[in-house]
């Protein structure tokens, strides 16, 4: 079920030792010699979203054979890749002139790779473009514009369970934050709490505050994408809610610094009513899958939740008439089902048959689908959450105000943004 796609977070490097050592190494793998250099040869990088290696082999062998039965003159050759170290291996290919005609992405990457990508809406055909879900686009697009073609889904809304709810004799479940904060006194009192909330640095705010942000109607950047915006007074106001939850012992305050495994959390341990910091899949050994409840991601001004894209994407120099038949094939319902299915996720596009008939569970979760966000699609995104997450803790163990915290924040991240 609709976990994430692989993996969250990437940071470049260049080391000029690695590069030359990376190089080599695809070299000897078989990559390309340049976008394009096959003509109608589609060289394309693959990371193993079908984790079973016969799997995914036998995925992408009948899936390009297919492509060429269908394509007279056309190949395509699929190379997968380990997730590890996967954005230092395509920064220093594409430097070198060793990079792929077509490489899947997920969105925090396509702002860091836009100025080497071809923009999908020159070679993707308006059909398929009309067919997308918008926050499929949405996701994959950098300043209004989309650089890939989504291929599957994945949404993590507002989980409960059924099970701490009938301990307090409760069968409403919360849709705003009012609803989460009056239930959690109650919660408390039977020795459960209301939500979970992973403040550790080293976990993705897409996944924890910027949800929150997204809830009270603020953003992370200002529009022109030149600021920060997240201290604004909805900034203000996600972040006072969440201190509230932490100081009243309404979620474990121990993971505001510390980041235990799953089987050791309250929320594995049947003490946490609703989150959505976690999918269906990652509790149903836990809870077992008739206990879980799937509502919409929680709201204040809105509701929004996150959930992110896997994509192809073209870069320049190939060609673009194969590179974009052959990512026009796999993007089609029937040619990315495995993909989708692989991992619970969802299809990127509206006019697909549900991937999992009679599965009520996973119709809740699709139902999400069109409130998630992706995150802000920046260059720097990264290195702004870089300096926002600790100030985040700052407020919630009490050394800042969470004003204090979010404009100490803003005020390095728009340095970042400066230079």
């Amino acid at each position: 079920m609709s976990r994430t796609i692989r993996p969250r977070t990437a940071r470049m490097i260049a080391l000029p030792v690695l590069a030359t050592a990376l190089i080599a190494s695809l070299a000897a793998c078989g990559g390309s010699s340049g976008p394009g250099s096959g003509g109608k040869t589609v060289t394309t990088w693959m990371y193993p979203v079908i984790a079973d290696e016969a799997k995914n082999k036998e995925y992408w062998a009948g899936l390009s054979d297919a492509f060429g039965k269908a394509n007279p003159g056309y190949k395509v050759k699929v190379e997968t890749y380990p997730w590890a170290n996967r954005d230092t291996a395509l920064a220093t290919a594409i430097a070198a002139n060793k990079g792929p005609d077509v490489v899947y992405l997920v969105p925090d990457q396509l702002p860091k790779y836009a100025r080497s990508l071809v923009p999908a809406d020159d070679y993707m055909p308006p059909a398929d473009k009309a067919d997308f879900r918008k926050a499929a686009l949405d996701s994959v697009s950098v300043d209004g514009k989309p650089m890939a073609t989504p291929l599957l889904m994945s949404a993590n809304p507002l989980i409960c369970d059924k099970r701490v709810f009938a301990a307090i004799g409760e069968t409403n479940y919360p849709s705003t934050w009012d609803d989460l904060l009056n239930l959690a006194p109650r919660l408390k009192e039977k020795g459960y709490q209301a939500t979970s909330y992973s403040g550790d640095t080293q976990q993705t705010l897409n996944l924890t505050w910027y949800p929150m942000l997204w809830q009270a109607g603020g953003d992370v950047f200002a529009a022109d994408g030149k600021s920060v915006a997240f201290n604004s007074e909805a900034g203000v106001k996600a972040l006072t809610y969440l201190k509230t939850l932490v100081e009243k012992g309404y979620t474990d305050k121990d993971q505001v610094t510390t980041t235990p495994k799953l089987e050791q959390t309250p929320v594995a341990k049947g003490k946490v009513a609703c989150t959505w910091q976690n999918t269906p899949a990652d509790v149903e050994k836990f809870w077992g899958k008739d206990n879980i409840v799937v509502k919409p991601p929680l709201k204040d001004a809105r509701s929004a939740g996150y959930g992110t894209v896997g994509s192809f994407a073209m870069l320049k120099g190939a060609n673009k008439d194969a590179a974009g038949k052959w990512i026009s094939f796999v993007s089609k319902p029937e040619n990315s089902l495995a993909l989708v299915k692989s991992n619970g996720y969802f299809p990127a596009r509206t006019s697909a048959a549900d991937p999992y008939p009679g599965d009520a569970l996973q119709a809740d979760v699709a139902k999400t689908l069109d409130v998630m966000s992706s995150g802000p699609l920046k260059e720097k995104s990264r290195d702004v959450m870089g300096v926002l997450a600790p100030e985040i803790q700052a407020a919630l163990i009490g050394n800042k105000s969470p004003k204090d915290a979010l404009n100490d924040a803003a005020k390095a991240a728009n340095a970042l943004l400066a230079r």
